[in-house]
């Protein structure tokens, strides 16, 4: 498709609007974009065919001392990924820490596991469990509630009877 006979002239038209603050058919952003719905021209004319354009564009719009909103954006997202970057170093030197740390740990647990193996075979005692303790259920320690095989208090228990 070639372009229009006139699309330099309406280009040229629509970056003094934008740049003069009186945009008709955009936003007035400092964008190529902008400038290409300003011109009523497809976007890829500025960034392909004219792409002159697209930069003299550009060089006056930091000849006025601004920056164009493309880059401020851009500049913005930097300014982001260097803080997450940033942040995920502090969090990397935190987890090698932690790694050393939990290493000396396993490696403590570790001899002192053997010193005790060592003695135990060493000593050739017998090791006893001791009994634990019978706990009361949760259902004998609510009065009113049976438990399932309690004897009844009221029933005679077979222990007593001769």
């Amino acid at each position: 498709m070639s372009p229009a006979a006139d699309e330099r002239d309406r280009i040229r038209a629509a970056m003094e609007r934008i740049l003069g603050g009186t945009p008709e058919h955009s936003n007035g952003a400092l964008t190529i974009v902008a400038l290409a719905t300003e011109a009523g021209v497809p976007r890829n004319a500025l960034t392909q065919r004219h792409t002159d354009l697209m930069n003299d564009f550009y060089g006056k719009v930091r000849a006025r001392g601004q920056i164009p909103d493309s880059e401020l954006r851009l500049r913005q997202q930097i300014r982001k990924l260097k803080e997450l970057r940033f942040a995920d170093v502090e969090e990397i030197a935190q987890l090698k820490s932690d790694v050393e740390a939990l290493v000396g740990a396993l490696h403590q647990v570790t001899v002192e596991n053997q010193i005790l193996r060592q003695q135990l075979a060493e000593r050739a005692t017998v090791v006893r469990a001791l009994p634990a303790q019978p706990r009361p259920s949760m259902m004998q320690a609510q009065p009113g509630r049976e438990t399932p095989g309690a004897p009844k208090p009221d029933a005679p228990s077979a222990d007593l009877n001769p």
